[in-house]
């Protein structure tokens, strides 16, 4: 049975059972809003100082833990915050599980099966958690390693005990991933990362918000999300993106903790991104943009109980 996602916490935690098991417990209150400071440099005059200027000033009164990442290989830039943090990564995580599956397919020169390909696309469309577990079980924590290992993402610690939800992440690690999948590498074949795109820029609805806020029409729209709600730091809100089209290619992660509420974190990764898009790709007002959807949703990740 497939379960997609309702919004309504009751159903899904019944629907789900065991598998998926949401602590009962209160948001942490946000820590106190300071004022990072982001790195950018450009091989664009002007690019980074703009950058920094917009970024810092949609974060401004922001509570909560920002990590940011970016890069845009058309003019050689690059935006970085917290890119070592580690946050608990959601459901992102099936990106890299995604990755995983293929990596290790590639090397045994099969294509995937019919289940892999039913549960893969239900993995990422829908970010359906049983999937997720049925692939992450399948694969088991070595070929996860194994692929990290590949990848260069030494800051990633998979989950234990089956919780893939609280793999750590980084942003240099994301970043990292969301190079290889939109480049020609040793990693993943091209039909790999074709397909992960396609994955991506299928996701419904509900479920594309985050980095493609304020995306200009002329990009296509790649985007994976999670959030999780624990006893420590509240709401973990994450969106990675690539964006590429129009002379453009870039890539966006955003990761953020200590939200009071999911919302709150949709909303500051949103104002980041609009910043973003803004700065790189310049419109007029009157400009059809991307609009991610309103009402935000997903699936309750896996994580043990009163974590």
């Amino acid at each position: 049975m497939t379960h997609r996602t309702s919004g309504r916490t009751g159903v899904l935690a019944a629907a789900l059972g065991a598998a998926v098991l949401i602590p009962n417990t209160v948001a942490a209150a946000p820590a106190a809003a300071t004022t990072p400071t982001v790195s950018c440099a450009s091989g664009k005059a002007g690019l980074a100082a703009k950058l920094q200027k917009d970024i810092t000033a949609a974060m401004a009164g922001r509570k909560g833990t920002i990590a940011v990442g970016l890069r845009d290989r058309g003019t050689g830039t690059t935006c970085t915050l917290r890119e070592s943090t580690a946050y608990d990564s959601a459901s992102v995580v099936k990106v890299t599980v995604l990755g995983t599956l293929l990596w290790d397919a590639k090397k045994h020169n099969r294509y995937l099966t019919s289940r892999e390909v039913t549960l893969t696309k239900a993995m990422i469309t829908q970010s359906d958690n049983n999937a997720t577990s049925s692939l992450w079980k399948q694969l088991g924590v070595t070929k996860v390693k194994g692929f990290l290992t590949a990848a260069g993402m030494t800051q990633t610690k998979p989950g234990a005990n089956g919780y893939w939800g609280l793999t750590q992440i980084t942003v240099r690690d994301e970043q990292k991933l969301l190079g290889l999948i939109t480049a020609k590498n040793s990693v993943l074949s091209d039909n790999s990362r074709a397909y992960i795109l396609k994955l991506m820029g299928q996701v419904v609805s509900s479920q594309r918000w985050g980095t493609p806020a304020g995306a200009p029409s002329s990009v296509s729209v790649h985007v994976k999300n999670g959030w999780l709600q624990r006893a420590t730091h509240g709401w973990r809100v994450h969106s990675v993106g690539t964006f590429n089209g129009a002379g453009h290619d870039y890539m966006i992660t955003v990761l953020t903790q200590d939200n009071s509420t999911m919302s709150y974190g949709v909303t500051t990764i949103q104002n980041i991104a609009k910043a973003i898009h803004k700065d790189l790709i310049p419109t007029t007002s009157a400009a059809t943009r991307y609009a991610p959807t309103t009402s935000p949703k997903e699936a309750f990740v896996a994580v043990p109980p009163g974590a």
